[in-house]
């Protein structure tokens, strides 16, 4: 900002002016703690000194920003402190305000992480008793990630087509500043409608992820509604977040295979019920070919026989129609043959021949005992009858 050549400031304005162009100036620097003092306000104030040359910078570091970070600092301890320099009006003093703080030297982040890590395990943070299962059959997703970098697009990459709804927020994951962002990302999650929440990053150095480290984080990831996934580039230190997590894994593709793998499990039992049931109507389908090929054997065979029987009908009725034949034409004679023996034998016939039949009473004389003398007997000839009395009965000796 160019300041005007005649433009006159009062002291607080130019202080005020001052600090404008210092908050701009905003750095990390390391040094040894050599004074520390925590104000009835809960602010710590506190010297930074340089090992190297004995120079010092006097720091703040207000209440909420020292509880948040979960670092108990000491005289003679060595920290990195990032913020920026400003001027205290009332005296003229420039003092760098420190907006996070963290343990310089992996010994010292390597102490810290290991006596957090026994404090809460203590306290059944860990204990798998209290972890939330994963809904099969997740579908809205809530994502706390940056979105800079591959870590998102490798996570979005390997999701399945199932229809997931993603909502994400931006945060940062790298050093003690992702903090604030991480925890800020949780609370706004507490607040939405999200069947599981993944929280992932890639991998880096004990001191790169020293935010998931971080006790309040930790703690408000144990108590989170719904279940917690964490892929979070492990260092050979897990991360104090994934203990609490209900499913941790170290790459982003991992956390998205968890989601997947019930979707792809009831797609592949979908696909296997579809072979089954199409295996049981060509089963169906064949058994009908079958029948089918069955029935018009069958009814070949039937056709076969009508045919048969109809040829064994046509000569069997041949046979009956020549034998009525026969039998007719020997019927004709024998009648033919009746009714010459008739003819021959009409009595009629015998009395035009000269023959006559004798009766007595209305019965037939045949033999001398069928009459007596002096019964009157009919004689009956070809063209009349003559009645008359026998007188005389000679029977042949």
């Amino acid at each position: 900002m160019e300041i005007p050549e005649k433009k006159i400031f009062s002291v607080s304005e130019f202080i005020e002016l001052l600090n404008i162009g210092l908050k701009r100036s905003k750095a990390k620097i390391t040094g040894e703690v050599t004074q520390m003092q925590v104000a009835s306000s809960g602010h710590v104030y506190f010297t930074l000194k340089d090992e190297s040359n004995g120079a010092v910078l006097d720091c703040i570091i207000w209440r909420s920003k020292y509880n948040l970070f979960g670092i108990r600092m000491e005289t003679g301890m060595k920290i990195i402190a990032q913020g920026y320099p400003e001027v205290y009006a009332p005296r003229g003093k420039l003092s760098f305000i420190a907006e996070t703080i963290e343990l310089s030297g992996e010994g010292e982040l390597k102490k810290q992480y290991e006596e957090l890590k026994k404090k809460l395990a203590a306290e059944g943070l860990f204990a798998e008793e209290r972890k939330k299962p994963i809904p099969r059959y997740c579908r809205k997703i809530g994502v706390i990630t940056s979105k800079h970098g591959a870590v998102l697009a490798d996570f979005l990459n390997n999701l399945g087509k199932f229809g997931f709804q993603i909502q994400m927020i931006d945060s940062r994951v790298e050093g003690q500043e992702a903090v604030e962002d991480l925890l800020g990302a949780l609370r706004t999650f507490k607040k939405k409608d999200i069947d599981v929440l993944v929280i992932i990053r890639g991998g880096g150095s004990l001191e790169s992820l020293m935010a998931f480290n971080n006790e309040t984080l930790v703690r408000e990831a144990a108590t989170f509604k719904v279940p917690l996934i964490t892929g979070v580039g492990h260092h050979q230190d897990e991360p104090l977040i994934t203990f609490v997590a209900d499913a941790s894994v170290s790459t982003p593709t991992a956390a998205a295979n968890i989601l997947n793998r019930p979707w792809e499990e009831a797609l592949l039992f979908l696909e296997r019920q579809e072979r089954a049931i199409l295996g049981f109507y060509q089963e169906i389908f064949d058994g009908y070919k079958e029948m089918e090929n069955r029935l018009m054997v069958s009814l070949q065979n039937f056709k076969n026989a009508l045919r048969g029987i109809d040829l064994k009908l046509k000569d069997s009725l041949g046979r009956i129609v020549s034998g009525m034949k026969l039998m007719l034409s020997s019927l004709s004679q024998k009648i033919s043959y009746a009714e010459k023996s008739v003819d021959l034998n009409n009595p009629e016939r015998q009395l035009s021949l000269g023959y006559a039949i004798a009766s007595v009473r209305g019965k037939v004389i045949r033999r001398t005992k069928d009459v007596s003398v002096g019964d009157d007997f009919e004689l009956r000839v070809s063209d009349g009858k003559i009645n008359s009395e026998v007188k005389k009965i000679n029977p042949d000796k």
